[in-house]
C-alpha cells in the first residue's frame, strides 16, 4: 500500500538524484492510489503520452528517473516490452536506488530480471490470497457477499450466515419452479411481494446450489463443498426446479488422468471449456467443446503431443543453467539492498509517527488538548501509523533462503515436458495453472495452442536462454527483445 509519506520519500530521492547528476526534470507523475500491478494507469499512460509528445517536438528526454523498477511498473513482460519501445526512441528507465547500465545487453538483461522478479512477487502474494480463499471455502465457509436471500451476522466470533426475509421468498419461488411456472411468471410473482429480480438472476439462482446446502465455486475447479450455512431449501427441492433427476446430482469435474487439458483448455473462437470422453471401441480418449453445434474433436495423443511442443519452447537449455543462477541471485541481492533502504526510510517515519501521537496523547491526559481535537487527529494519526506498519510488514515479508528457490525453479524449467508427464491428474493441474495462470486456448483451424498469460518468471527464462544462445551463436538482439506472444502496441500498454 503506497502512503502519502512513501510517495513523498520516493519524490525527494528522485530529486535529490536529478540534482547531484545535473539533470533537468521536465514533468512529475504519479498518484496516490495508483497500484504498479496495471499499466492501466492515469498518470501512468499521462507520463508516456508527455514523452511521446515532447519527442515529437524534437525535444531532449533521456531518462524516466523512478525510485525503484518496481515503482515503474509490476507488469513483467509488459514493462519490458514499453521499456524496450522506450528505448528505441532515446529514452532509458533509470532506478535512483538501482543504477544499471541499460545500453549494454548485460544492463538491459538485468533491468528485465528486475521487472520480471517485481511480476513474480505480486503473482505469489496473489496466489497466497488465492489459497487462503480456497481453503475457507473447502473448510464449507464462503467468500464475498452473501448470496441473495442470506446475511451475515456482524460480529460474530465465526463466520454466520443466515437466512433473512427475502429468503423465505426465494425458498417460495422455488417451490413455484418444481410446480411448473415460467420464468416469467415467478419474476411477476416476486415482483408483486416487492423483490423485483431480472429473469437472468433468477435463472442464476436456480442454478445455484449454495441454496440446498452446497458450495461452488471457481476457485474449487468443479469441486462442490458441503457449506456450513443453513440450507434453504431441500436438495430434492433443487433437483425437481431445475429438471434434474436426483441420480444425476450435480455436474462436476470428474478426476481422469487421462484427460489433464480438460476445462483448463477453451476454444479460442467460442470461449467454451474443453471435456473429455472414450471412445470404448478404439480405447482412446478424444478432447471435445462442450457446446452444442460446435464440432470441435481432437484426438488426446496429438494435444499433449502439441502441448508438450509448447512446454519445451518454455525449457532452459541445461548449459545455460549455472549463468542463469548466478544472474537470479545477483538480482535478488539487489532486490533486497533496495528494499533495506526503503524499510530504514520507512523506518523513520514510523517512529515519528508514533512520537507524535505519544506526545498527543499525553497533551490530552495533561488538559492542554480537548477531546473533540484528540479524537480528530487521533484517528488520523492510527491510519497513518497503519499505513507505514503495513508496508514495513510487506517488506518484511522476504525468504531467507532464496538459493533453494533459484535452484528449484532452475531445475523445473530445465525439465518442463518430464515433470508434466509424471503428474497425476492434479499434479498437471497445478503445475499447468502455475505456467499458464490464465488457462490456454486452442486455435482449431490453425491446430495450435494460444495463450493470454504466461508465468512470468517461466517467460523470462526462456527469453534468457534465447538471448544467451544468440549470445554464443553472435545473433542476440538484446535483452528488450519483445516476446512472440505480446502484441505491438507503439507505447501504449500491452493488452493481451
Amino acid at each position: 500500500m503506497d502512503t502519502n509519506q512513501s510517495l513523498e520519500w520516493q519524490k525527494k530521492y528522485c530529486d535529490e538524484y536529478a540534482i547531484k547528476n545535473k539533470l533537468n526534470i521536465k514533468g512529475c507523475f504519479g498518484g496516490t492510489y495508483e497500484s504498479a500491478k496495471s499499466d492501466e494507469r492515469k498518470e501512468f499512460n499521462r507520463m508516456l503520452k508527455f514523452v511521446k509528445a515532447v519527442k515529437q517536438n524534437k525535444e531532449k528526454i533521456a531518462y524516466i528517473l523512478v525510485y525503484s523498477l518496481d515503482r515503474f511498473s509490476r507488469t513483467g513482460d509488459s514493462a519490458i516490452y514499453i521499456a524496450g519501445e522506450l528505448k528505441k526512441v532515446g529514452v532509458n528507465i533509470l532506478a535512483v536506488t538501482q543504477p544499471i547500465d541499460t545500453n549494454s545487453h548485460a544492463g538491459a538483461l538485468q533491468q528485465n530480471i528486475q521487472f520480471i522478479f517485481s511480476k513474480y512477487d505480486n503473482d505469489l502474494r496473489r496466489q497466497k490470497t488465492v489459497d487462503g480463499m480456497r481453503e475457507k471455502l473447502r473448510r464449507g465457509e464462503w467468500i464475498g457477499h452473501a448470496p441473495k436471500g442470506y446475511s451475515f451476522v456482524k460480529g460474530a466470533e465465526k463466520q454466520t450466515i443466515i437466512v433473512n426475509e427475502q429468503g423465505e421468498l426465494i425458498r417460495q419461488a422455488f417451490e413455484w419452479r418444481a410446480n411448473g411456472m415460467t420464468y416469467d411468471q415467478i419474476v411477476l410473482k416476486l415482483a408483486s411481494y416487492g423483490m423485483k429480480m431480472p429473469k437472468q438472476t433468477l435463472t442464476d439462482t436456480f442454478r445455484n446450489p449454495f441454496y440446498c446446502g452446497y458450495i461452488s465455486h471457481s476457485f474449487l475447479n468443479g469441486e462442490l463443498v458441503k457449506g456450513k450455512h443453513p440450507a434453504l431449501i431441500s436438495e430434492e427441492l433443487f433437483f425437481r426446479a431445475n429438471a434434474l433427476k436426483k441420480t444425476e446430482g450435480f455436474k462436476c469435474n470428474l478426476v481422469n488422468d487421462n484427460l489433464p487439458l480438460k476445462i483448463f483448455l477453451k476454444d479460442v473462437e467460442t470461449g467454451a471449456p474443453f471435456t473429455g470422453y472414450l471412445v470404448r471401441k478404439k480405447g482412446l480418449y478424444y478432447y471435445k467443446v462442450n457446446k452444442i453445434g460446435i464440432k470441435v474433436n481432437r484426438s488426446v495423443k496429438m494435444m499433449h503431443e502439441k502441448f508438450r511442443e509448447l512446454l519445451a519452447y518454455y525449457t532452459i537449455n541445461s548449459n545455460h543453467l549455472e549463468p542463469l543462477k548466478i544472474q537470479l541471485q545477483y538480482t535478488w541481492d539487489n532486490l533486497t539492498e533496495t528494499n533495506t533502504g526503503e524499510k530504514k526510510g520507512l523506518s523513520l517515519q514510523l517512529n515519528s509517527s508514533q512520537d507524535e501521537f505519544r506526545i498527543l496523547r499525553k497533551r490530552h491526559a495533561l488538559g492542554e488538548v480537548g477531546l473533540d481535537v484528540y479524537q480528530e487527529f487521533k484517528t488520523e494519526m492510527e491510519t497513518k501509523i497503519k499505513s507505514i506498519s503495513e508496508k514495513l510488514e510487506e517488506l518484511e515479508q522476504n525468504l531467507s533462503n532464496p538459493q533453494d528457490l533459484i535452484n528449484y525453479t532452475c531445475k523445473l524449467a530445465s525439465n518442463l515436458v518430464k515433470v508434466w508427464d509424471l503428474g497425476d491428474f492434479y499434479q498437471k493441474q497445478i503445475f499447468q495453472n502455475t505456467l499458464f495462470p490464465t488457462g490456454l486456448g486452442y486455435d482449431s483451424k490453425n491446430e495450435q495452442y494460444r495463450t493470454t498469460e504466461i508465468n512470468s518468471v517461466f517467460d523470462l527464462i526462456a527469453s534468457v536462454s534465447s538471448h544467451l544462445t544468440g549470445l554464443k551463436n553472435g545473433t542476440s538482439r538484446g535483452g528488450s527483445e519483445k516476446s512472440r506472444f505480446v502484441p505491438g502496441t507503439g507505447l501504449e500498454p500491452v493488452r493481451p
